[in-house]
């Protein structure tokens, strides 16, 4: 459980990390654009403009940005409150600046959308608002209070030309950021969204197998009280019936398939709790395969098979283990029941990968069969317990691997199953 709470947690610290190192970095080049507009102006242009509170803003603000940057080296845990005072600071710097420029009449007064748009991109709703707020008042009040913009030396009806090139160079700025950083935020806030949405996902999935696993755990604990009684009087129907030999035949037939009950209960127990590698030992894959399709040819011996097997050789050796031979058998078992006088094993593997494919002559698989299979409970047999592909995927899952399941161009299902060897591999 505990790994299920702390991964979101860490995938939005990371988020919000990488965001607030985006905004910083957004901050340098503007306020790296503020100190070249205000150089042009000056010296092109002839601008009279405030020049020493004007440095005084523009110099606070990157010495913040330095504090803050600094600080990552020793605080990592950046909050959404955090992200939203920096935007605010950019605000009241560009207000600022705006008052000392002209006001609402300079035609970069449209800069303000910019931490406005941040904020709506990786800030809750609250945030947005608050940024929102602060903008339009600050717009408002530059209305009223402000440095009259100086006029530009040049030559007579050229000033208005002037302004829709500070306007055109302040929309080409504002859009070239926010295509550029902004974007990649909100990016960054989807592949986080995404992230977390597998972890709820995962977290699920567990939940489902632990209560699987308890229910077994709890099932084989309860039947081995009834099968050691009737063990007991096996023995005690062999003992009194020691001049039958036909009881005596059934009870010996009776007390084998009583120890086959307690072998089956007793991997139960052991395969809940133990790890991989305890319920077998190394086997070259070849030989694991076949193992394993004579294990299933014992369960179904009306069953037709058909074998194609090969691979690299020598085959590589892996740790054979219970969970994995039974979501086999699993697969197997599906398809004999679709069409049991028709299977096909067919396995192909090398260093890195085996390759497992089952197919079928039965009905194949309908839409709707193939949006639901795979889920608990879910089944299309009439005596199933729809457990049997669920586990066989979370098998897979425990190995890095996959199961898919497909129609067969010429009728029936295929089954693959794709396993990493390296999860395996001794």
């Amino acid at each position: 459980m505990l790994s299920t709470q702390t991964a979101p947690r860490d995938s939005m610290d990371i988020t919000a990390t990488l965001n607030l190192k985006r905004l910083l970095a957004l901050r340098g080049i503007v306020i790296a654009s503020e100190l070249l507009v205000l150089t042009l102006a000056i010296q092109l242009l002839h601008m009279d403009f405030p020049v020493l509170p004007m440095l005084l803003v523009i110099a606070l603000h990157a010495m913040i940005n330095a504090v803050v940057w600094l600080r990552f080296k020793y605080i990592h845990d950046i909050s959404p409150a955090e992200i939203a005072v920096q935007l605010a600071l950019d605000t009241v710097v560009l207000a600022l600046l705006l008052y000392f420029s002209g006001g609402y009449t300079n035609p970069f007064v449209s800069l303000f959308l910019l931490p406005l748009v941040t904020t709506a991109a990786i800030l809750p709703r609250f945030y947005t608002w608050m940024i929102a707020a602060l903008t339009v008042a600050c717009y408002t009040i530059l209305i009223a209070y402000y440095v009259p913009l100086p006029q530009a030396r040049l030559q007579s009806g050229s000033e208005f030309g002037l302004h829709v090139l500070g306007m055109w160079f302040s929309f080409l700025l504002s859009a070239g950021l926010i295509v550029f950083f902004v974007a990649r935020m909100a990016s960054s806030l989807r592949e986080r969204d995404k992230a977390l949405a597998q972890v709820r996902e995962k977290a699920l999935h567990d939940e489902h197998l632990v209560a699987l696993g308890t229910l077994a755990t709890g099932a084989a604990h309860e039947l081995g009280t009834p099968l050691a009684t009737m063990a007991v009087l096996a023995n005690e129907l062999r003992h009194d019936h020691a001049d039958d030999p036909e009881v005596c035949e059934k009870a010996n037939i009776f007390r084998s398939q009583l120890d086959r009950c307690k072998a089956i209960i007793s991997d139960i127990s052991a395969s809940t709790g133990q790890a991989r590698g305890e319920g077998g030992g190394s086997v070259a894959v070849d030989d694991y395969l076949h193992e394993v399709i004579n294990q299933w040819q014992a369960i179904r011996p009306r069953a037709q098979a058909t074998e194609d097997i090969q691979g690299v050789k020598p085959a590589p050796l892996i740790l054979t283990d219970k969970t994995l031979t039974q979501a086999i058998i699993n697969i197997l078992n599906n398809a004999a029941d679709a069409s049991i006088d028709q299977v096909e094993i067919e396995a192909r593997w090398n260093r890195e990968q085996l390759i497992l494919n089952v197919r079928d002559r039965g009905p194949g698989l309908n839409e709707a069969v193939q949006r639901t299979i795979g889920t608990p409970f879910f089944t299309t047999k009439p005596d199933g317990h729809g457990l049997g592909l669920y586990l066989t995927q979370a098998v897979m899952q425990r190995y890095n691997g996959s199961l898919e399941l497909t129609n067969r161009p010429d009728g029936g299902a295929q089954a693959r199953l794709l396993l990493p060897l390296t999860a395996l591999e001794v």
